[in-house]
């Protein structure tokens, strides 16, 4: 029993409820005060160094969520096996969790990939990722401000092949679809928080992913959303240390630059 049963169908929560994670988490970030005693950048620098509005980043998350709502109805009409009216049978709790697990090491291990050859393909680099280093401080709201093709190849593809290689249900797909995003979202917040609960069970979090948008450490620390494994696998990870700023704050510095 879910508390949307009943009223919309898990295809439908599967599809729209990830984004209002989205908008929910980001904004939460958003309106929250500068706290410049926990950022990893100070409010001088993020202004300096991004190269986008905030308008724009707004635009280009919602043209990305406007693809991942069209693909996410067609993975779920495609691969739904049931009437409307048929009740499905969900699996065992232990079952959803190894098929989140699963799904995660999917996800992770599609996008370290697609990442990273997005990084050393020139004309894909120049003229696709690009878009989302322009947030070289990153943001909480611009975790998905990505070129539409980027969006689509690695986010929109990435979660249908972890949906449908992990083989959950509709159901389950709302849980690990909606962590995932909130996960995304955390880890361009920009802040190192007291108490953080993505901070305590991830080394992959927002100074690890800090390192990756600043310059020297552009060709580290792909891994993403969950485990830095592909990186520590594959000669890519960066390690750095948290030193604190005496204007407040902390910043992220490599530790083999």
């Amino acid at each position: 029993m879910v508390f949307w049963e009943g009223y919309v169908s898990d295809e439908t929560m599967g599809t729209f409820a990830p984004i209002v994670v989205y908008w929910l988490y980001a904004g939460f970030y958003q309106i929250l005060p500068p706290l410049d005693q926990y950022r990893l950048h100070t409010r001088k620098e993020e202004e300096k160094k991004n190269l986008v509005s905030l308008a724009s980043v707004v635009k280009g998350v919602v043209i990305q969520q406007l693809v991942q709502i069209v693909a996410a109805h067609l993975l779920f009409l495609l691969t739904s096996t049931t009437a409307a009216s048929e009740v499905v049978i969900q699996p065992s709790v232990p079952l959803q969790i190894v098929q989140i697990i699963l799904a995660m090491f999917v996800m992770d291990t599609w996008q370290y990939f697609v990442h990273r050859y997005m990084h050393q393909n020139k004309f894909l680099y120049r003229h696709v990722h690009s878009q989302h280093h322009r947030l070289v401080v990153p943001q909480a709201i611009g975790a998905l401000y990505n070129h539409p093709l980027e969006g689509l190849l690695l986010d929109t593809v990435g979660g249908a092949i972890s949906f449908l290689a992990s083989g959950m249900t509709a159901r389950t797909g709302v849980i690990f679809f909606c962590f995932a995003t909130a996960k995304t979202v955390d880890d361009h917040c920009g802040l190192w928080l007291p108490g953080n609960i993505f901070h305590l069970f991830f080394a992959n979090n927002s100074a690890y992913h800090d390192i990756h948008h600043q310059l020297p450490g552009t060709k580290y620390n792909y891994s993403q959303p969950f485990f830095p494994l592909w990186d520590k696998l594959l000669g890519t990870h960066m390690p750095y240390v948290l030193v604190k700023r005496a204007e407040g704050g902390y910043e992220a510095k490599l530790m083999k630059y």
